[in-house]
Order: structure tokens, then C-alpha cells, then sequence
């Protein structure tokens, strides 16, 4: 399956963007989807997922609360409604796929990758 992923840029702290991932190529209900980020320097990390059906979001104990992942398997794509943003956040974002029958926040369960997109929060 292949992904694309859109919708980052610059924001003020405390400001709001909305992240969107496509998909092509399988059945998107298939896969449980995440989102994960990178800073500089620093390792991928979880940020959220989202099961086959939408009905079992789970986040990271520091975007829980702002953001929230949902998902559209009729258009084939994931969201990440990120809200109260903070310049930690600061960050690329991936969208993931993974087609194992239960839900990981290790990136290397993960078969798909999306190209990032460039989340910059300004203090």
C-alpha cells in the first residue's frame, strides 16, 4: 500500500493543524493505522493509532488529550486533529500501516510508511 501524507506546516504555540494520509494500492480497512513522529535528533515515537474499524483510538501519554486520530475508510484516509499544539511537538509526521491482527506503538511492526510531513510549532 502506498501513503501520502499532507497537511503540515508552521504554527504558533497553542495553535491547531490537521494531518491527512491517503492510501492506494490494498484495502485500507485492512490496516490498523498510527502516526508517528520524529524530531531532530531523536528516535521515531508513537503518537497515535487508530484499529481496522475507528472505534479504538490510543495515544501517547503526551499528545493525549490534543490530538486525536480518526479515519475514513471509505476515502482511504487517516486524520491527526492535533490541537493545543506545543513547540515539542515540533516534529516530522508519519502516517503507518500495520496489517498484524493487534495494534503496537513499535514503529518496526509497522509495514508502510508515508513520506512525513513537516509539523514546526513556534514559541
Amino acid at each position: 500500500v502506498q501513503l501520502q501524507a499532507s497537511g503540515g506546516g508552521l504554527v504558533q504555540a497553542g495553535g491547531s493543524l490537521r494531518l491527512s494520509c491517503t492510501a492506494s494500492g490494498r484495502t485500507f480497512s485492512g490496516y490498523i493505522m498510527a502516526w508517528f513522529r520524529q524530531a531532530p535528533g531523536k528516535a521515531r515515537e508513537f503518537a497515535a493509532g487508530i484499529s481496522r474499524g475507528g472505534y479504538s483510538p490510543y495515544y501517547a501519554d503526551s499528545v493525549k488529550g490534543r490530538f486525536t486520530i480518526s479515519r475514513d475508510n471509505a476515502r482511504n484516509t487517516v486524520f491527526l486533529q492535533m490541537n493545543s499544539l506545543k513547540p515539542e511537538d515540533t516534529a516530522v509526521y508519519y502516517c503507518a500501516a500495520d496489517s498484524s491482527p493487534r495494534a503496537s506503538r513499535d514503529p518496526d511492526e509497522y509495514d508502510y510508511w508515508g513520506q512525513g510531513t513537516q509539523v514546526t510549532v513556534s514559541s
